[in-house]
């Protein structure tokens, strides 16, 4: 394991303390992107979504209602819950 300089552990907390905000940041995004792609690469960002979801503690029955659904609109509503803290 390589020795990291105290700025670089300093960055790696700082990413860690706020990865909640940036996984939600993240699923607002790929909800974004689910509305405009097509093909093979919205399946890449369901699998995407799914992994933000899980790693956000939304509730599993609520991951398989949005991944079965394949609706970018029902994603959206979990991004809205998670902004204002329904879900946590």
């Amino acid at each position: 394991m390589p020795e990291y300089s105290n700025y670089q552990k300093d960055v790696i907390k700082r990413y860690y303390d706020n990865r909640d905000s940036i996984d939600q940041q993240r699923l607002s995004e790929l909800c974004t992107n689910l509305f405009l792609t097509e093909g093979k690469k919205k399946q890449k960002l369901w699998e995407k979504a799914q992994e933000i979801m899980e790693r956000l503690n939304v509730p599993p029955t609520r991951i398989d209602h949005v991944l079965k659904s394949a609706d970018p609109a029902i994603l959206a509503e979990v991004v809205k819950d998670l902004e204002s803290g329904v879900i946590r």
